[in-house]
């Protein structure tokens, strides 16, 4: 899967978009993501979780925010992981 990624924040956080929208169920992906995560907040477009000591927003096109993470390769492997358990 290809990515975009987007430095926010100052360069404190990096937004890793799939080239192609995916349309994450909310609700399955907090039921997984629970898993490995702390959910801290969901609604119907978004979750935010603790993970890896970041903080971590999970929009439904496929997007996520990492907060803090500079690293962009780091930002792409943790985003192919997440994506990967979501739609498994």
């Amino acid at each position: 899967m290809k990515f975009s990624i987007a430095r926010l924040c100052g360069g404190k956080a990096l937004m890793v978009s799939p080239d192609t929208d995916l349309q994450i169920d909310i609700k399955n992906a907090a039921s997984v993501l629970s898993g490995i995560g702390v959910i801290k907040e969901k609604d119907d477009l978004m979750i935010i979780m603790s993970w890896n000591d970041m903080e971590v927003t999970v929009y439904t096109q496929g997007k996520i925010m990492f907060h803090p993470l500079s690293d962009r390769d780091t930002a792409v492997k943790h985003a192919s992981y997440l994506i990967g358990i979501m739609s498994a």
